[in-house]
């Protein structure tokens, strides 16, 4: 009887130490993400005015939020950045750590490789957007090297200062997230099943389409779920790189803080948070990472 105590009671101690454990990060989170999460719930059901806040319970935000054609169209732009800024890096990041994972062979090297990558994060974000400005301006380095070469006849006006420069920012800014869990994965795959491929007569499309894409297909996720909510709640780049003639969820949310209307800004979002995470679980149901990792 006594060893089998001493073993209950020596699991019992490692239950509770796991849950000190836990603890210190538990408190963080609740005080950090939870409290203010909830904080933000409550504040989107309350009502202002031009001078105060009233805190009385009220659907009016929400009846007005999406009541409006403008909500609409600014989830639609929203979800067309995250789409093709998604589509962009995917093809991008895929490409990259499948050149690092399976062409470079010296680890020294890929690990250069890899931090060369990580150089244009020695930067602020802010600095890396906006040095595409006099890059793409009508008297730009783009414009001037395309009139210089007689490609075009007069400077590109779409360059700056549009969808095209705002997606461009995003692919710079937000690319590494999706090289970086994609690379990890395709380092932890069986090096003996792409030689068991090879060995197969498989060309080097069908190893790559049947063995090497299924076995990555949890890196991809972890890149989308990264780049999606980066680019959903991004405001600073469509600001700066649209010039403040397009505008996604994240600017409306900026506005509406401005005019101190932070009801209104709370149940915007409230509404960013739902559909993020609507997007986030479609992704997980798409591939199990837990079972996959």
């Amino acid at each position: 009887m006594r060893p089998q105590r001493t073993r209950r009671g020596h699991l019992a101690s490692r239950h509770v130490t796991g849950w000190l454990l836990a603890a210190p990060l538990a408190v963080v989170l609740l005080a950090f993400l939870v409290l203010p999460i909830i904080m933000i719930v409550v504040v989107s059901f309350w009502t202002a005015t031009e001078f105060s806040i009233v805190p009385a319970f009220s659907w009016e935000n929400y009846e007005f939020l999406l009541g409006s054609d403008v909500t609409w169209r600014v989830l639609l732009n929203t979800a067309k950045y995250a789409v093709v800024t998604w589509a962009i890096t995917v093809v991008l990041g895929f490409t990259v750590a499948y050149f690092l994972a399976f062409h470079v062979r010296s680890q020294t090297w890929q690990t250069a490789l890899f931090l060369l990558c990580t150089i244009p994060f020695w930067t602020s974000n802010i600095i890396r957007m906006i040095s595409w400005i006099p890059f793409l301006g009508r008297e730009g380095l783009a414009n001037s090297a395309l009139l210089s070469w007689g490609v075009i006849d007069e400077p590109l006006d779409w360059l700056l200062f549009s969808d095209f420069s705002v997606i461009l920012a995003f692919v710079h800014l937000y690319t590494l997230f999706m090289v970086v869990p994609i690379f990890n994965t395709m380092m932890r795959i069986d090096r003996t099943l792409i030689e068991a491929a090879n060995d197969a007569g498989a060309s080097g499309f069908q190893t790559l389409w049947n063995v090497v894409l299924p076995l990555t297909r949890p890196g991809i996720m972890i890149g989308t779920i990264f780049v999606i909510t980066l680019v959903m709640g991004d405001f600073i780049t469509v600001r700066f790189m649209s010039g403040s003639q397009s505008a996604n969820v994240g600017r409306l949310i900026q506005n509406d803080i401005g005019l101190l209307q932070y009801p209104s800004a709370s149940a915007t979002s409230v509404l960013l948070l739902i559909v993020t995470l609507m997007v986030i679980g479609i992704l997980l149901r798409l591939v199990d990472i837990r079972k996959e990792l």
